[in-house]
């Protein structure tokens, strides 16, 4: 599998619509395509028109089964892109994070 940068923007309204999209795409994944995506991390944002969005770090087979999944989850799913290299400076800082379950 290849690791990939998958942008959302605007996808939900506040964070408890996110939550309950994360429990969703966390059980899409781990049950129905283990071997085709794996959601790793999320980085969430507050957007300028006052929506949540994200950028979430998967790894996948490719960028059909990324398509796919966000398909069977209901959000967006088609702009992606394949990671080239990681670079860590730091370590990401603690903050207390949301649960995907």
């Amino acid at each position: 599998m290849e690791l990939y940068v998958i942008r959302r923007p605007s996808a939900w309204a506040n964070m408890s619509e996110l939550e309950l999209a994360g429990a969703t795409s966390a059980r899409v994944g781990d049950e129905q395509m283990p071997d085709r995506v794996r959601w790793i991390r999320s980085y969430v944002v507050h957007e300028a028109d006052g929506r949540i969005g994200t950028f979430c770090i998967y790894e996948a087979r490719d960028g059909d089964s990324i398509r796919e999944h966000a398909r069977c989850v209901g959000m967006p799913g088609e702009e992606f892109y394949k990671v080239a290299a990681t670079v860590v400076v730091r370590g990401d800082p603690v903050q207390p994070p949301i649960a995907a379950e």
